[in-house]
């Protein structure tokens, strides 16, 4: 008996252990000091304070499950949305379920569906490519979505052609490349801000700045971004070129390519309205063995820093300009056994996962890039638990910069646009400690 109590007791702590490496518990971004969303109204640069909690309220786990609550609402700005959307972002007051242990699945490949099919670590919703838009071939006209006529069979039946929601809603997306379904604010896309892109395809943050969840840096593995609803993890949009965690950091290609036909069977010629790449359908996926191309799911099996077993993975794709590139994140179909998802509560016995007091003091995640810079410097933390003060000195020691990293906010990015060239310090401070970056400026 005593032997049999005493494995038990191991085991309990061999899970416990597992658990609190586990990135799909550890890498949420909690709210630990009530920080609230903001949003811009339309016309008004000065953003609103909503009474909303942001990012994610609290992490649970049990031997096979964990629960993330969360509002949806981000810690940057949210909005304006200038297609005539008449959402805001609201609380989505929700429990999502992921598997602790993802597996893979070996039958037919689940295709995504519209709505949630994923969540970022801030709690902020992922949706797929479509937006609920088709083409009605008895019609030739387009149907369903806000202004349309219905589609015909209802929302869920099959269509040969599916509208992309980036290409067709682009002018709708808020600085952070959102926009909320009747309240559920989400990201098609790789959720970083539209004027940090390479080229620059959407003025909105000229007006309404936004930070986004991570900046690109194209000489760092990507951060973790968040999971799918098979419990795989999502990667920004670079990583190490080889699989084994070795090699240079490079861009994750998607292996999708645009059809190059002039016509659709059962749809409108490709036009200057109904681009090339305007539905889903315009994309064939061709298979490429290098090990920076993506499979079908937009993923791969490699090494991360997360995960130095190695782990299946999906990455945010761009292309060379840091654009955004089909099928953006997950899909069309997942790798894995979809078996997580929004519950309506928690019936099992589970473990909250508390920050501890060291992850909450520490600053050794931080990240300044580019660098030498030119006309920005980004401040990347991976996780944010406090408040982050940010002081930019000069070689002669005066202050030229000052800004902050709200608690549970991953970046803040400085203009530099009227320093001269040289050396400055960048100095990271917390309520406990302190860190200082130098950092070039040459133009």
């Amino acid at each position: 008996m005593k032997k049999i109590t005493t494995t038990i007791a191991i085991l309990c702590c061999v899970f416990a252990a597992i658990a609190q490496t586990n990135p799909v518990i550890t890498d949420w971004l909690q709210n630990t000091t009530n920080i609230m969303g903001r949003h811009y109204i339309n016309g008004n640069s000065t953003p609103v304070n909503d009474n909303v909690l942001a990012n994610v309220q609290s992490v649970e786990y049990s031997a096979s499950w964990v629960y993330v609550s969360a509002t949806g609402i981000p810690a940057y700005i949210t909005g304006p949305f200038l297609d005539g959307n008449p959402s805001l972002a609201s609380d989505q007051n929700a429990i999502y379920q992921f598997p602790l242990i993802p597996s893979q699945n070996t039958g037919a490949a689940t295709a995504t569906t519209g709505g949630n099919i994923g969540v970022f670590i801030n709690g902020v919703s992922l949706f797929d490519y479509r937006d609920g838009v088709s083409w009605n071939s008895t019609t030739n006209s387009l149907c369903g979505g806000p202004g349309n006529p219905p589609c015909p069979g209802g929302p869920m039946a099959a269509r040969d052609w599916n509208r992309d929601a980036i290409p067709a809603e682009m002018g709708g997306f808020d600085c952070a490349k959102a926009h909320p379904a009747m309240g559920n604010y989400h990201h098609h896309q790789n959720p970083s801000a539209f004027d940090l892109d390479l080229i620059v395809v959407s003025n909105i943050c000229s007006t309404y700045p936004a930070d986004g969840l991570y900046v690109i840096d194209q000489n760092s593995h990507s951060p973790l971004i968040g999971f799918a609803y098979d419990g795989y993890p999502i990667y920004g949009a670079y990583a190490f070129t080889n699989t084994n965690g070795t090699g240079a950091v490079t861009r994750m290609k998607s292996s999708y390519q645009l059809n190059t036909a002039a016509t659709r069977t059962n749809g409108p010629a490709v036009n200057a309205t109904y681009i090339n790449g305007y539905f889903r359908e315009d994309y064939r996926y061709v298979a490429n063995t290098a090990a920076d191309y993506l499979d079908e799911h937009n993923g791969r099996f490699a090494i991360t820093p997360e995960y130095p077993n190695g782990t299946y993975a999906y990455y945010a794709t761009v292309d060379a300009n840091h654009n955004s590139a089909y099928p953006y994140v997950v899909g069309p179909t997942y790798y894995g056994n979809v078996v997580g998802g929004d519950v309506a509560s928690i019936s099992e016995t589970t473990t909250p996962y508390v920050l501890s007091n060291e992850s909450v003091a520490a600053l050794d995640a931080i990240t300044i890039y580019p660098n030498p810079s030119q006309d920005f410097i980004a401040i990347q933390s991976t996780l944010s638990p406090l408040d982050l003060k940010v002081a930019v000195y000069n070689s002669l020691g005066q202050l030229v910069l000052k800004e902050h990293i709200l608690q549970g906010s991953t970046l803040s990015v400085l203009d530099t646009t009227a320093l001269y060239n040289g050396v400055y310090f960048v100095k990271i401070s917390n309520d406990a400690n302190t860190v200082t970056h130098k950092v070039i400026l040459d133009r």
